[in-house]
């Protein structure tokens, strides 16, 4: 049937959902165990939403519905092209994927810690940084007591390891 033969009413509106965070193209999806755990409880509380949806219009619902499918859709994707790295497989010695990584940076006093995760579970307020990051990039491969060095646009940024865990 033509569209000109559908009433504007009839429309399906397309839900705008943002992207996931961007993972580039041919980037295996690497996540640590407790980044697919919160992949999945993500996924349980959006089938809750859906299946606890309270609006007085079927049209608002299923717009509300609509919203929700699509963007349980890019998180099936994610869930669907995880591969967990189990920590313990890692070389302990060297930074790798899923390792705790403690910093001195800059010559300061201070010490950071710091874990290498996926993209989704990356939160630099609680230490979890992309593995993708130029951070973790000069990171890897590194032992205790080597330097990275992150040139930036005016400056570097020297990262010396103090110590790498696996957990």
């Amino acid at each position: 049937m033509s569209r000109g033969f559908v009433k504007e009413d009839d429309q399906e509106e397309i839900p705008l959902v943002p992207a996931r965070v961007n993972l580039p193209e041919g980037v295996t999806n690497y996540v640590t165990q407790v980044g697919m755990d919160e992949l999945l409880e993500e996924k349980q509380l959006l089938i809750d939403e859906k299946d606890n949806l309270k609006l007085s219009s079927e049209n608002e619902k299923r717009i509300a519905v609509n919203h929700i499918n699509a963007k349980l859709q890019l998180l099936n994707n994610r869930i669907s092209t995880a591969k967990i790295v189990d920590p313990n497989e890692q070389p302990q010695h060297e930074i790798r994927f899923g390792a705790w990584i403690t910093l001195k940076i800059d010559g300061a006093s201070k010490l950071q810690k710091y874990q290498i995760v996926g993209v989704d579970e990356a939160d630099i307020s609680k230490g979890k940084i992309s593995f993708i990051s130029p951070i973790a990039q000069i990171l890897i491969n590194k032992k205790v007591g080597e330097r990275a060095i992150l040139k930036l646009a005016k400056q570097e940024r020297v990262f010396e390891i103090m110590a790498i865990e696996y957990q």
